[in-house]
């Protein structure tokens, strides 16, 4: 018999009894019926309900193991009586008669309870993380993490991409975030970048003549945290194509996704709806207008609607001094919404004075008509356009936000997601998916006034070298998406700018000379003067993928050691303070700045 299992915990049925077995595991739970001591021993397979009778000469032994305590236990298989069955537990039909027990580790008092469905703070979850992971809700998310990966590359595969690992150890490059520096001893003064993506590298695979090429990459970001992006380190499908349009790359990415999501579709224990595949193509101008966001939720069915022209010049002098000084006005559809109680709108225009507007207009249409203050002010013809144009009647309303365009959108995309959730709108049990396209290639900084690149930087713009030369910057589309479930967006690409003559000409508008774009870039730029694809790429965020299957609130939950919101490591205490010795070795001299509120000297 081997030393420590011949069976794991969630292999014996019932056609195993009057079987000898040996067992290892953690101590899950302890029963004491008196006559009977009952364990529940757990491993990553499963749970085995195992008895020890009074008289027994292990009966002390395990009536003082604690919890979590790990060990091997040998006995027999034997049937449950009848009525103590457990249809819930696949080894439910059976339990392992103890006759002999070692203790292999013994487990201190627990600082985190592992069995039951107790909720601990997040500090001492983080810091006691490989408890945490013990958890079934846990370990079950990891489980699924590894399974979700290994159907994305064998998909992947199957599609004809090549899989290849790219440095990290790199260069700064300006993708939008902070990069993570590594001193470089050997190099006195000089820096790695770990990566914040592996885009300069996957385009150069396509140079190189790889064609299709992906990677479940791990990026590195010194970025704050929230509840779908993990402070620090993240994972990506990396995936880059040459010689493509932006809807190859669309057709060869969808499958992937679409059958991931429909393979695990009722992980949750109910079925889940996905999106078919060719999923919807939203413009940028339109998601911002209609949905007011990137990154529309599509289970909302509420669409936003300008309606400027309707209130320019009218009899609601509020807004038709918006609309005077170049503003506009969104009008958010409510279906149904006019049965409510006038506490429903009250509370509705007190969130909105909370998040720093002046409040929430409305109109209700009744069997009477319409009602409400802007409907008493407003002209009768102007408020049945406005029905007419959100395809309302009597039952429904409408909610309105008058501000500059950029400023009406965002905030017009909060009361669409607020209403859509209090009237129970969203679709329930389903992923719904949509490309984002045709963002801008620059946009102003509010700030400096200075043009930036709006998203990525190294994306062909619409219209190449014609356009930076001929057109308004701010005009420009390139040829950019973003791929959105659920309001969530799981990745960026861009068809990639190749061309050292169109790439130069785009960084000098961001305001990047010729010869700093030379110094930053000059490895990709070098291999474009020798021949480079068309080519275009994408990286749908695996973390996140994994955060919407499990239908998890925060992406920490599905990450195997996350740090928290702060970016600390508690459990392995880092970041941490290296000796001066370490430091001289690196050619570093700390400027610390003091802590706050300690004295000097």
């Amino acid at each position: 018999m081997h030393a420590y299992r011949t069976h794991h915990c969630g292999a014996l049925r019932a056609t195993d009894a009057g079987s000898p077995a040996r067992l290892s595991g953690w101590v899950h739970r302890k029963r004491d019926h008196g006559s009977l001591l009952f364990i529940d021993l757990r491993d990553h397979y499963g749970m085995t309900q195992c008895v020890v009778a009074q008289g027994s000469p292990v009966l002390k032994l395990l009536e003082e193991l604690r919890p979590e305590s790990v060990i091997t236990v040998t006995g027999d298989v034997v049937p449950r009586e009848a009525g103590t069955v457990n249809a819930k537990l696949p080894t439910g039909a059976i339990e392992l008669r103890v006759r002999d027990v070692e203790v292999q580790s013994s487990a201190e008092v627990l600082p985190i309870q592992v069995a039951g469905d107790a909720e601990f703070p997040e500090e001492l979850r983080l810091r006691y993380r490989f408890l945490d992971l013990r958890r079934e809700r846990q370990h079950r998310n990891l489980m699924l993490r590894s399974q979700v990966i290994s159907s994305i590359r064998r998909r992947m595969i199957d599609q004809g991409f090549t899989e290849f690992q790219t440095p990290i150890l790199t260069a700064s490059s300006p993708e939008g975030a902070r990069d993570f520096l590594v001193p470089a001893r050997l190099h006195p003064g000089k820096f790695y970048a770990l990566p914040q993506a592996p885009q300069q590298f996957k385009q150069l695979c396509m140079v190189a003549g790889f064609d299709r090429y992906f990677q479940i990459a791990p990026c590195f970001r010194d970025e704050a945290s929230r509840a779908d992006r993990s402070p620090g380190e993240f994972y990506q499908l990396d995936f880059e194509m040459s010689f493509v349009t932006q809807e190859d790359v669309f057709a060869a990415i969808e499958p992937v996704l679409a059958g991931v999501f429909e393979e695990f579709a009722d992980w949750s224990g109910t079925k889940r709806a996905v999106t078919p595949a060719p999923f919807p193509r939203i413009p940028y101008q339109q998601a911002m207008l209609e949905y007011g966001s990137d990154k529309p939720d599509l289970r909302n069915p509420i669409k936003i609607t300008d309606v400027s022209a309707h209130f320019a010049g009218g009899g609601f002098g509020l807004f038709a001094k918006v609309t005077a000084s170049g503003g506009v006005v969104r009008a958010i559809p409510a279906p149904g919404a006019a049965g409510r109680p006038r506490s429903f709108f009250d509370g509705l225009n007190d969130w909105a004075k909370a998040e720093g507007q002046g409040g929430l207009g409305y109109i209700a249409w009744d069997a009477d008509g319409a009602k409400g203050p802007i409907a008493k002010n407003l002209e009768a013809d102007r408020v049945a356009a406005i029905a007419t144009a959100c395809g309302l009647g009597a039952g429904d309303a409408v909610f309105f936000v008058a501000n500059k365009a950029a400023d009406a959108a965002k905030f017009s995309g909060a009361v669409r997601s607020r209403v859509g959730r209090d009237l129970g709108l969203l679709e329930e049990n389903a992923f719904r998916f949509c490309w984002v396209t045709d963002f801008p290639m620059y946009e102003r900084n509010e700030d400096t006034g200075q043009i930036e690149f709006s998203h990525n930087p190294f994306s062909m713009p619409q219209g190449g070298l014609e356009a930076l030369n001929s057109m308004d910057p701010l005009d420009i589309k390139a040829f950019q998406y973003d791929i959105v479930c659920n309001g969530i967006e799981l990745s960026s690409g861009a068809i990639r700018n190749h061309r050292p003559d169109i790439m130069i000409r785009a960084f000098e508008i961001a305001g990047y000379p010729a010869e700093e774009v030379e110094h930053r870039f000059g490895g990709m730029l070098n291999a474009f003067r020798y021949g480079a694809p068309p080519h275009g790429g994408s990286a749908p965020g695996i973390d996140r993928i994994v955060m919407l299957i499990a239908d998890e609130p925060a992406i920490r939950e599905v990450i195997l050691f996350p740090m928290n919101q702060q970016a600390e490591d508690l459990m392995m205490g880092a970041p941490a303070r290296v000796p001066p010795e370490r430091l001289k070795e690196l050619h570093i001299k700390l400027d610390v700045p003091p802590v706050k509120g300690s004295k000097p000297g």
